[in-house]
């Protein structure tokens, strides 16, 4: 389907496209709400089967060794089924691992079922991505920046949720069964509401703003990128697995003031469709260092220097803003922005890989770093040092052959650049 054609067809290819990447949106918030979830009911889970804390952040945090395995495979299913198949079969894989978590026996099979979930939500995360880059070629940072934004939707909703449920029901398993029933709603959604010519556009044409990014997909500035992605999970994904253990055992929160706290996150992750904005105008080099930095300070204020309810839900805030409103963001997109379009999907997987690949064991990591040192001096190694270096790194990007930011002189002609073709 050509520009031209798209255009002539009235607001169909805009107005009904917006509102199909609505229903993907918000499937990816029950993505964020069944992600939620484990954390927050982890101290039950360990009172029960008598997990300690090491083993309990790596169950906390395994599902994202399964978004690893995933990451890089989806770019082959990717290649071979449509993307809104491959998006369903993500969200049906994550929330029956979900569901069967609530049967497990033991420390390996309750490991193996959330392992199983990360691998639904990659193929998910993988081919919205390769959507949202396809779709909104000019706007790649803000599209990935309203994915991220319906995530903040569901990071406040789903420990809100999960706190009710689990104080009226009194069990650890009715938020988990809940989560996964979402998941067949979100289904029968997509494929009710969502049509090929949005979900499978192909771009095959790079836009001015893309002349001299690389067409391979290994370059100075995915490596940058893979290594960026890997601190990064090493970070996030140990704060989501463990810090409301922190809030509820260190800082003696209630349960549902924990989640209430862990809620902020998503509050300032609704912050995302900004962040994005700034990815669409500023370097990659300039942005990522900056907000690392930032993250760097945030991070050490979460477990140094306060400890009351309002400024940790301030901090948190701003944590989410910083850290899933403007980093996971731009670090996911700059991907897409290393490699020509046609290459956006297996970017995006390498994307996944690299990132939930790290997270994986960071959990484990933190745990045992609280463990040996105490939570201060491990958040001071592993939350404070490791965005700081990443702060460092950022200034090995190689900005001549990286998408060219919207803001600048040479890509104004990239503003109306769409889509070329379509396929299946």
């Amino acid at each position: 389907m050509s520009g031209a054609n798209a255009d002539r067809d009235g607001g169909r290819n805009l107005t009904a496209g917006i509102l199909m990447f609505g229903v993907l949106l918000a499937s990816y918030a029950m993505n964020a709400m069944d992600r939620q979830v484990f954390p927050l009911i982890l101290p039950e889970v360990r009172k029960e089967y008598g997990f300690d804390l090491a083993a309990g952040g790596l169950l906390s945090t395994i599902f994202t060794l399964g978004m690893a395995v995933a990451g890089i495979p989806t770019g082959w299913l990717l290649a071979r089924f449509t993307r809104r198949f491959v998006v369903s079969l993500g969200i049906f894989i994550f929330s029956v691992g979900t569901g069967i978590t609530v049967i497990a026996h033991g420390f390996a099979d309750m490991l193996f079922y959330r392992a199983a979930t990360g691998i639904g939500e990659a193929m998910q995360i993988t081919a919205l991505i390769a959507i949202a880059s396809n779709y909104f070629t000019s706007y790649r940072s803000s599209a990935v920046g309203a994915l991220s934004f319906t995530y903040g939707i569901g990071a406040i909703v789903g420990p809100l949720l999960a706190g009710y449920l689990l104080t009226n029901y009194q069990t650890w398993r009715a938020p988990m069964v809940g989560y996964a029933l979402l998941g067949g709603v979100a289904i029968i959604a997509i494929y009710a509401f969502v049509r090929p010519w949005f979900s499978e556009l192909i771009s095959d044409t790079a836009t001015e703003a893309d002349k001299n990014v690389s067409g391979t997909l290994f370059n100075r500035n995915v490596f940058v990128l893979i290594v960026l992605a890997i601190l990064w999970g090493l970070t996030l994904q140990s704060y989501f697995g463990l810090y409301p253990t922190y809030l509820r055992e260190s800082l003696k929160f209630t349960p549902g003031d924990a989640a209430t706290l862990m809620s902020c996150f998503g509050i300032g992750g609704l912050t995302s469709i900004g962040g994005g904005w700034l990815g669409d105008r500023f370097s990659a080099k300039a942005l990522l260092s900056v907000s690392f930095f930032i993250a760097s300070i945030i991070g050490y204020l979460l477990f140094h220097a306060i400890t009351g309810f309002m400024a940790l839900a301030a901090a948190q805030i701003v944590w989410g803003a910083v850290g899933g409103g403007t980093l996971f963001v731009n670090v996911a997109t700059y991907f897409t922005k290393a490699v020509q379009l046609p290459l956006a999907g297996r970017a995006a997987g390498l994307f996944v890989t690299a990132f939930y690949g790290a997270g994986a064991v960071s959990g484990y990591i933190l745990g045992l770093l609280v463990s040996n040192l105490g939570w201060q001096t491990a958040a001071e190694i592993q939350i404070v040092g490791l965005p700081f270096l990443s702060a460092l790194i950022c200034f090995l990007f190689d900005s001549s052959t990286m998408s060219v930011p919207r803001g600048s002189a040479s890509s104004g002609a990239a503003l109306a650049a769409r889509p070329v073709t379509v396929s299946h």
